[in-house]
């Protein structure tokens, strides 16, 4: 709860400005019920095929790493994380978008990365330190797929 708490307000504080390192700032959203961000992070509608690439890249979303998806030309799905298929019948939108931005908020103890998030974190290469993993409307891309495993 006080994780919680903290973490809504660092959000919240943050503009879309870049930092003096140029990495750019955070897109302030809102945590409702401490289990969804329901507003889109950008205000721009998310493209799913996009957010399938970015799923399957494994520099950026590599939800197979860890996920069983509907995505059939691609060998070695992970199997430590819940299995994808049908997971717009079982989340809504903003529960689907926390997830990806920073699923320990939900549950400090999971291994799945905080996707949009930039600070924080222990040993981070210096070419990294201060960026997200992807940006707010990769976010809004990814969620906009998973909307489609119906």
């Amino acid at each position: 709860m006080v994780a919680t708490a903290l973490a809504i307000a660092v959000v919240l504080g943050a503009g879309t400005e870049a930092d003096a390192s140029g990495a750019p700032k955070l897109v302030k959203y809102k945590i409702v019920d401490e289990n969804s961000i329901p507003q889109n992070l950008t205000g721009k509608k998310g493209d799913p095929v996009n957010g399938r690439k970015l799923a399957i890249n494994r520099k950026k979303g590599n939800c197979l790493a860890c996920h069983v998806m509907p995505i059939p030309e691609q060998s070695y799905h992970g199997k430590i994380g819940p299995d994808l298929n049908g997971v717009a019948s079982r989340y809504e939108e903003g529960e689907l978008r926390l997830r990806i931005v920073n699923p320990k908020i939900i549950n400090e103890a999971t291994i799945m990365p905080a996707f949009y998030r930039n600070d924080g974190f222990h040993r981070v290469l210096k070419k990294f330190n201060g960026k997200t993993i992807i940006s707010a409307q990769d976010v809004e891309d990814i969620v906009a797929y998973l909307m489609t495993l119906k």
